[in-house]
């Protein structure tokens, strides 16, 4: 019986071995299949248009690697991720809400205020220019437009004095002449003395309780306990009974009105 199976076995084991060999031969048989070959070459251009088309595809794939950068400091993303980023070390819930939350609600509360100033651009700039209406420094001009009004609303004007005599530009006598490259700079430190303003006022509240509780516990002797750690469900307990998400984002829209 074992002799019959070891028999078995062996002609099993020979048999998968000529399909397997087999089959190779098969594949091996067939044409080779084409490798497609991918590669960047410098080629000799045959007028200088082509030379000034590769170099606007090179800047327009710049801008658009640059694009979320520029968006985010020309819109209102900077106090508002500022303020939140204060909210959490005031409360001192380390990284709760984590970075994700804090950056992904900015976004969300960036592209709400911002959606009217998008509707203006799309309405005068973007749809005139694909219906070929204007050209395309006209587009440019008319989409910049409602972008520049937003960012003068928000800028002080003692910034926007310093960028404008930094850049050695003739005194504007209207907002017109301002140049845009000094109303952006401009436009961000001012952005960021308003988002460390509205900080500083949050800080106050839970500052005291704070002080409070490293009173209280010191009153009491309690030297090697941290008072962070008291005064953490206090901090947590305020904020929610004065429902502090409603409020710091109420003043943040109502800022940008």
């Amino acid at each position: 019986m074992k002799s019959n199976k070891t028999k078995r076995i062996s002609i099993i084991t020979l048999l998968i071995l000529l399909v397997f060999v087999f089959s190779f031969s098969i594949v091996s048989a067939e044409p080779n299949l084409p490798i497609p070959k991918i590669g960047l070459s410098l080629d000799e251009a045959n007028s200088p248009r082509e030379v000034a088309n590769s170099i606007e595809i090179l800047f327009m794939l710049t801008v658009l690697a640059l694009a979320p950068s520029i968006l985010m400091m020309m819109t209102c993303f900077t106090r508002i991720i500022i303020v939140l980023s204060f909210v959490r070390k005031a409360i001192s819930t380390q990284t709760t809400p984590p970075n994700q939350v804090l950056i992904g609600l900015a976004l969300f509360l960036t592209f709400f205020i911002m959606a009217p100033i998008g509707a203006k651009i799309n309405s005068d700039a973007i749809q005139p220019y694909l219906a070929e209406e204007i050209s395309q420094e006209e587009a440019l001009s008319k989409a910049m437009e409602p972008v520049r009004e937003f960012m003068f609303k928000q800028t002080r004007e003692k910034d926007l004095a310093l960028f404008v005599n930094i850049s050695g530009s003739a005194k504007p006598n209207k907002l017109e002449d301002v140049p845009t490259k000094a109303l952006i700079p401009a436009f961000i430190i001012s952005e960021l003395k308003t988002g460390f303003q509205i900080g500083f006022v949050l800080f106050i509240p839970f500052i005291v309780i704070d002080m409070v509780v490293a009173s209280t516990l010191m009153s009491m002797g309690m030297m090697m306990l941290p008072p962070v750690m008291i005064s953490l469900p206090f901090k947590i307990l305020l904020f929610i009974m004065v429902d502090g998400w409603n409020l710091v984002i109420k003043s943040l829209i109502m800022g940008f009105k």
